[in-house]
């Protein structure tokens, strides 16, 4: 692919990304209170995990927002979908997506193996 298409696939997937989460937004603002607080905490949380340009947490706070849609429809506290531990909740959500540690994580894996591979040179 060339450098345009790159950037125009680029800036177009930025534009759908941007949609995605604005929608979400306006959804999020329908949950009654209390879920609506744990959700805004909760994507705070995760937005502070995030690796990359952290589009890869759009997904899973769509997740946490469908969660959050069928326990109220059901009837339930938001505690009794997210379970006491609420920040445990999110880590386990965290455990499926690209965030800051699993770059650090990478990058020193990547930095040791590319000195170790030059020293045996």
């Amino acid at each position: 692919m060339n450098p345009i298409n790159r950037l125009t696939a680029y800036w177009s997937r930025i534009r759908r990304e941007k949609r995605q989460y604005k929608d979400l937004q306006a959804k999020i603002k329908a949950l009654p209170k209390d879920y609506n607080y744990t959700y805004r905490k909760i994507e705070h949380y995760m937005w502070n995990h995030a690796g990359g340009d952290g589009m890869d947490m759009i997904p899973l706070l769509a997740d946490v927002y469908e969660l959050f849609a069928a326990g109220v429809a059901r009837g339930q506290g938001v505690l009794e979908v997210t379970g006491d531990d609420v920040a445990g909740f999110a880590d386990e959500l965290l455990s499926n997506a690209k965030t800051w540690t699993t770059n650090q994580h990478d990058a020193l894996n990547r930095d040791v193996h590319r000195l170790i591979g030059k020293e045996q040179h």
